[in-house]
């Protein structure tokens, strides 16, 4: 996980990136409401990894009343930037039907993107994951997903 937090910190500048580091640090003392004060304002001025801290938040409901499509909407936004953990998440979300109409093809398209941009230590997890997803499908559902994928293309936020 401190990997992925460098990684993660790295994307950022100045004092936004002091003020991810003080959300990702209360997150990890399990300050759940303070990392959600820090991150919601770094969210809406489109930091995708504040977008998926604050996805999981509202997700588990931790500091933040549970509510699966404030989830999906924040996972949306930071899986369209090209965050592999939200991709991870909203594909699971999609997969479920959570916050989200349930929809096999799209879990699958962003369970692809995530598994391909995904670190070596998580990729062998997700895949297997994307593999259980994928033989609930039609060959056809198949296809599809996979050509949604290819066409992605991830979009900064301004």
């Amino acid at each position: 996980m401190l990997v992925l937090a460098g990684w993660i910190l790295g994307s950022a500048t100045g004092a936004e990136a002091q003020s991810l580091r003080q959300g990702v640090s209360a997150f990890h003392r399990q300050d759940y409401a303070a990392a959600s004060r820090i991150f919601i304002p770094l969210a809406e001025r489109g930091n995708a990894a504040a977008q998926t801290y604050l996805g999981f938040l509202f997700e588990t409901g931790r500091g933040v009343p549970q509510n699966y499509a404030e989830a999906a909407m924040w996972y949306r936004r930071a899986a369209e930037q090209g965050d592999s953990r939200a991709q991870y998440s909203l594909g699971l979300l999609y997969d479920r039907g959570f916050g989200v109409p349930q929809d096999i093809v799209e879990a699958s398209k962003w369970l692809n993107l995530s598994t391909s941009a995904a670190p070596p230590p998580a990729r062998e997890a997700r895949a297997r994951i994307r593999d259980a997803v994928t033989t609930k499908m039609t060959r056809g559902e198949i296809a599809e997903a996979r050509l949604r994928a290819l066409e992605w293309a991830p979009s900064r936020e301004h």
